[in-house]
């Protein structure tokens, strides 16, 4: 029951934090640490992270099944894909191959590090979330106040890709919001609302693939609370990424981030 409830909590958190301008994965590790750690290094948390992110995975996928379905047919006819869908494509293409390089790099320093200290890991990974998610209050706030988006879809080129794909791969680092990161980059790029949202959730797609691939703990299928988290994070992410895309735009989530940002700060000398 114990591992049930946990995977519940986790899942749940995952499931909403996913598509917020909140680092979902700092959360996780943040919660874990502080309320459910039974003396697991930073690697194993990070991998228990990654496979929670499976169930958003899975919300994202059949939500934007439109999306991805003409882009799986782009694959193997790139020729007859319209243009619009070609962009999309090598957009994707291009960010996804610079994610997995930078973000493997970035997060295998991270683990080391952590890993080697002799501190206590829940102040150093609390504290540490805590910086990090300044830096995304900073560039949501920003992006908020960057003007008129006028850009769509078909205005893609290869250095918003390159630009994206840096960006997704140092949010690998736990407390560095993903979504937060990309969707601010889209806005300050000058993307409308909507396009920003919808490419910044497919980019989520092959980015939590490519990391349960390189940091996978095939254990962790079989545990309680693994599954439970997996099976509550596509429910609620699914209910997440609707609410967002509906109500979101109205609200400027980077003043909740730097609150919660100096809250975590302070947790971590208490």
């Amino acid at each position: 029951m114990e591992g049930m409830f946990e995977g519940i909590v986790l899942g749940i958190i995952q499931g909403v934090t996913e598509w917020l301008p909140i680092s979902s994965e700092g959360i996780l590790v943040l919660v874990k640490t502080n309320f459910f750690s039974q003396g697991e290094s930073a690697r194993a948390m990070i991998e228990f992270a990654f496979f929670l992110h499976l169930g958003t995975f899975a919300a994202a996928l059949l939500y934007l099944r439109k999306d991805v379905l003409l882009l799986a047919k782009a694959l193997f006819a790139f020729h007859k894909a319209n243009p619009e869908t070609k962009k999309i494509f090598r957009f994707l293409f291009v960010s996804t191959l610079l994610t997995g390089i930078i973000g493997f790099f970035v997060l295998e320093g991270f683990i080391r590090a952590v890993d080697a200290q002799s501190l206590n890991i829940t102040e150093i990974l609390t504290f540490g979330i805590g910086i990090l998610l300044l830096g995304t209050a900073f560039v949501q706030i920003k992006a908020k106040k960057g003007g008129v988006k006028v850009k769509s879809a078909k205005d893609l080129n290869d250095g918003d890709g390159v630009l994206l794909g840096v960006l997704q791969g140092f949010s690998a680092l736990p407390g560095l919001s993903r979504s937060g990161l990309t969707v601010s980059a889209l806005l300050l790029r000058k993307f409308d609302d909507e396009t920003a949202l919808r490419l910044s959730f497919l980019m989520s797609l092959p980015a939590v693939l490519g990391a349960n691939i390189l940091f996978h703990n095939t254990a962790l299928a079989f545990t309680p609370t693994a599954l439970w988290g997996v099976l509550f994070s596509f429910f609620f992410g699914l209910l997440a990424i609707h609410v967002l895309l509906t109500l979101a735009r109205k609200f400027n989530f980077g003043y909740f981030v730097l609150l919660f940002a100096f809250f975590t700060i302070l947790s971590a000398f208490v």
